[in-house]
């Protein structure tokens, strides 16, 4: 190797999970991927299903929320978009040293992370995105536990977490803790136990905020989905990654020591039925892996919030408030979010 030539930088990959394919996403896959090879075998496995296309999704159909944010299309539309920045990072100048993901991003980080072929991950994604929209049982409630400068409050954490416990069980509520999201916790629950939650939250300006169709994820609400899904995917396709992952537990799995039954089972098992701890996974990618750049792919940008706040709680660069982190992006952006086309442009072959 010459000695004039530059090391790889080092990527840690964070996939988004629903909610990022919004108004401001239409038309980003279209932009980014129109007339590949992927593209057409996933629009040919959605019209064998009867489906609407993502072409036909992201280019043709005018956006509409009750359309475009079902979970039988947005979930693939958010893979294909996510993949489509994936393939485009330049290799020659990067390297990818691990992938987790948010929620639904799981299952991208299989396919990005190599333990799912393309299209295998795709019918993963597209058949949980469908089991989740038929089923629709629950639903999802965002809220923050950090101040205004994005600093964390660990009194306020356990204020809330004392909540969900109080209120689970009165008058048929249902509440759980779904995902551990940076500064902000997400709970699932049912109507009734998400309603009284609501009552009891302090409102602040945007929030305590209802995720649009979304359903009690990543909790005991999911136990028929998780039957439905282990019966109708089997392990076959899963293998060993190629990079390592970093699952919503914090646990590695590595090139070198994962089962791939094992992978199955945990992502068609209790990473259903169990809160996601995207906080812990992120800590685990930054200080097993310490990247150069944490790189979200598309589409949008909703994820960037969330993984900055869970950077600043590490202390990552020195990081200790929303202005340093500010402040650190606009001096050499550390975290790439490629939903933004700026951003986007750091990583792409030129």
């Amino acid at each position: 190797m010459s000695e004039l030539t530059q090391p790889k930088e080092r990527l840690l990959i964070v996939c988004p999970g629903r909610g990022t394919y919004n108004q401001a996403e239409w038309g980003t896959l279209t932009r980014h991927a129109a007339g590949s090879d992927w593209l057409a075998r996933f629009d040919a496995l959605r019209r064998e299903q009867d489906q609407p296309t993502l072409s036909e999704l992201d280019g043709e159909t005018p956006f509409r929320l009750s359309l475009h944010g079902r979970g039988d299309h947005a979930s693939p539309l958010i893979y294909a978009c996510a993949l489509a920045d994936a393939l485009a990072i330049d290799r020659e100048r990067y390297e990818i040293c691990a992938v987790t993901g948010n929620s639904m991003g799981w299952y991208i980080a299989l396919a990005l992370g190599g333990a799912l072929a393309q299209d295998d991950a795709f019918t993963l994604i597209n058949t949980m995105g469908h089991l989740m929209q038929t089923t629709l049982n629950g639903g999802q409630l965002l809220y923050p536990w950090v101040d205004d400068q994005w600093r964390p409050q660990p009194e306020h954490r356990r204020e809330l977490l004392a909540l969900i416990e109080k209120l689970h069980g009165q008058d048929g509520s249902e509440l759980y803790l779904s995902i551990d999201l940076g500064g902000m916790l997400v709970f699932g629950g049912n109507e009734a136990g998400l309603k009284r939650l609501a009552e009891e939250l302090p409102p602040l300006e945007r929030f305590p905020l209802r995720l649009h169709q979304h359903a009690a994820f990543h909790t005991p609400m999911q136990e028929g989905v998780k039957i439905e899904a282990r019966t109708c995917l089997p392990a076959t396709p899963f293998g060993a990654p190629e990079v390592p992952l970093i699952d919503g537990r914090g646990k590695l799995w590595t090139p070198w020591s994962t089962d791939p039954e094992a992978l199955w089972d945990y992502t068609l098992g209790e990473q259903l039925v169990t809160s996601y701890d995207f906080s812990a996974a992120l800590k685990v990618g930054v200080r097993e892996f310490a990247p150069d750049r944490i790189v979200i792919p598309g589409p949008g940008a909703t994820l960037g919030g969330a993984v900055a706040q869970a950077l600043i709680q590490l202390n990552w660069w020195g990081l200790d408030s929303k202005a340093a982190f500010q402040a650190m992006q606009q001096e050499e952006p550390r975290l790439i979010s490629m939903g933004i086309e700026e951003q986007r442009g750091w990583l792409v072959g030129k």
